[in-house]
């Protein structure tokens, strides 16, 4: 039983960590790396945009205006603390 977990241990593991070391030795094209660094926003994106348009199904304007106000907020510089901060006080203002 040890033994299959320590197999999928190492499965799950080497591909993550192996690029680890190896990207930080090659050298990209300006154009891989422009596309590389997008890809963090990229995924954010794709990981908080549903949980906006679902934070209340019947009334996806809710959520809607939450995103707007937190990336006017994230857009003015403030810390990320007050951006979350600001979305929840404005889902739940809009839900009283």
């Amino acid at each position: 039983m040890i033994w299959i977990i320590v197999g999928m241990a190492l499965v799950t593991a080497i591909p993550r960590v192996v690029p680890a070391f190896i990207v930080d030795k090659l050298r990209f094209p300006g154009w891989v790396d422009r596309w590389l660094n997008a890809i963090p926003y990229a995924a954010l994106g794709a990981l908080i945009f549903p949980g906006i348009i679902n934070v209340k199904p019947e009334s996806p304007h809710i959520g809607i205006t939450a995103g707007i106000i937190a990336i006017g907020l994230a857009w003015a510089g403030l810390n990320i603390i007050l951006v979350v901060i600001g979305a929840i006080t404005t889902v739940f203002l809009m839900t009283l």
